[in-house]
């Protein structure tokens, strides 16, 4: 899926593109015989289908007759959640600051009931304290101004609002023994941002895993990646990477096993979750 053209696509935009895929399927109709009904060209059809654009509730209500859906209210209920997909999502007031190709991921980290990572480098940003995250993205945009840094960090604690919410997802993450070595933002920061790497895996939806330096290598070395789970069926499982030009977002099914197969291996490499707290003890100790 490319997130770019028309937008970051917001998780019930991409859950009625589905929708309007299986009406177009169980009526029979081709992208081309779909786009004649709107005179559109089947590309349309099939980027409305995949939320690469917005959804054009004239093209939707013509799209829903055409595939024999003729009940006023279902119609109607199927067009006021399109006016809702079509709504920018609260990270769209950070527009000046945040790239296009990651609202897409804000989005998806909002909706997600299971949200695993594998972390290289640094603390995932759902779990920064705002001086390490200050210092990361500092060392990682150093042209930018520092009201656009502060914007940045602002933007980053918000996201994290979603833990503690009522049916919060599961955070599952393994971090490699660098991610706590390495020093960012000196000692006082450091020490701070392991604090809270302690507080956070008393959480009942959390669960931290280090792989230490003596497992050796593992299948994922790499680069760091999420894996993004959901309780809608109509959305599959979606794994993103990231560079530093942009993200790149993966739903194909072959494409995501490789993702979660290797983050298996690393979780039975990874020293258990019981004894994360003990490791970050005795790594602070050390700061």
């Amino acid at each position: 899926m490319d997130p770019r053209p028309g937008g970051a696509p917001t998780v019930l935009r991409m859950v009625l593109g589905k929708r309007l895929q299986d009406l177009r399927e169980k009526a029979g109709l081709s992208f081309e015989q779909a786009g004649r009904a709107l005179d559109v060209t089947h590309a349309t059809i099939r980027r409305m289908e995949k939320a690469e654009v917005g959804l054009k509730i004239p093209y939707v209500e013509k799209l829903l007759t055409t595939y024999g859906v003729t009940a006023p209210d279902e119609i109607g209920g199927f067009l006021a959640l399109c006016r809702e997909a079509n709504r920018p999502g609260w990270w769209h007031n950070f527009r000046d600051v945040l790239p296009e190709w990651f609202s897409a991921f804000v989005s998806l980290e909002g909706e997600a009931s299971v949200i695993r990572a594998y972390e290289p480098h640094y603390v995932p940003g759902l779990l920064q304290v705002p001086s390490y995250a200050q210092a990361v993205l500092r060392a990682g945009l150093p042209n930018a101004t520092s009201e656009e840094i502060d914007r940045l960090v602002t933007l980053r604690v918000e996201r994290q609002a979603l833990l503690s919410r009522a049916e919060a997802p599961l955070l599952w993450v393994v971090m490699d023994e660098t991610v706590l070595r390495r020093p960012i933002g000196g000692p006082k920061v450091m020490r701070e941002q392991v604090g809270a790497l302690m507080d956070a895996a008393d959480l009942p939806n959390v669960r931290l895993q280090v792989i230490p330096f003596a497992a050796g290598p593992h299948p994922a070395m790499y680069g760091p990646f999420h894996i993004f789970r959901f309780q809608l069926k109509e959305i599959p499982d979606i794994a993103y990477t990231e560079s530093l030009v942009g993200g790149a977002y993966f739903d194909d099914r072959d494409d995501v096993s490789t993702f979660l197969e290797a983050l298996d291996r690393m979780c039975a490499q990874a020293a258990p979750a019981q004894s994360t707290k003990a490791i970050l003890d005795g790594m602070r100790k050390e700061i």
